[in-house]
C-alpha cells in the first residue's frame, strides 16, 4: 500500500512539473488529466471510492474536455512566445517555492498520529449519512452559494473565451 501511494504521489508530482513545463497547451492538459488520475488513485487509497469516482468523472473527463474546448476555440497551439523571463523572478519562484516546502515539511514532522477532531467528525458523518451523504449534505446545505458561484464563474469563463475567439467577418 505504501508503495502505491509513493508510485501515485511521484506521477502526480511529475504531472504536475508537466503541466507548468509544457510549451504545447495540449499537452500541458494531457499532463493535468495524469496528475488528476494520480489524485484519483490516492483517493482510493484512502478508500474514497467516491471521490475518486467524482475526480474521474468531473475533472478528468468533464473539465478537461472543457479547456480541450477552450484551447481549440482559442488556437492556442500556435505562435509560442515565452511569456516569463528568467532571472529574479525564477529566483524569487524557486524562494518561495522552497520556503513552503520546509513549512509543509516540518509541519508533517510534528504531526500527530492521533486523529483530531475533524477526523472525528468525518467519521461520524460517514457512519451517520453514507460516503454521498457526507458529501453532499454540506455541499448542498451550507456551501450551497460558493457552489453555485463557482458555477456562474465556469459559466462566464466560457463566454469570455467565446467572445475572445470570435473572429471578424
Amino acid at each position: 500500500m505504501t508503495f502505491f501511494f509513493y508510485l501515485f504521489a511521484g506521477v502526480a508530482i511529475g504531472g504536475g512539473i508537466g503541466v507548468v513545463m509544457s510549451k504545447n497547451p495540449v499537452a500541458s492538459l494531457l499532463f493535468m488529466v495524469t496528475t488528476l488520475a494520480a489524485m484519483a488513485g490516492t483517493f482510493v487509497l484512502l478508500e474514497a471510492h467516491f471521490l475518486a469516482a467524482i475526480q474521474i468523472i468531473v475533472y478528468a473527463g468533464a473539465i478537461m474536455v472543457l479547456f480541450l474546448f477552450v484551447i481549440m476555440l482559442l488556437n492556442l497551439g500556435h505562435d509560442y512566445r515565452k511569456d516569463l523571463k528568467g532571472g529574479a523572478f525564477a529566483v524569487l519562484s524557486f524562494g518561495v517555492i522552497g520556503s513552503i516546502a520546509g513549512l509543509l515539511a516540518t509541519r508533517l514532522r510534528t504531526a500527530d498520529a492521533m486523529p483530531a477532531e475533524g477526523a472525528i467528525a468525518i467519521d461520524a458523518a460517514l457512519a451517520e449519512h453514507g460516503a454521498v451523504g457526507a458529501i453532499a449534505e454540506p455541499l448542498y446545505t451550507t456551501y450551497v452559494v460558493p457552489f453555485e458561484i463557482t458555477g456562474i464563474l465556469l459559466l462566464v469563463a466560457i463566454v469570455g473565451a467565446v467572445v475572445l475567439a470570435k473572429r471578424e467577418v
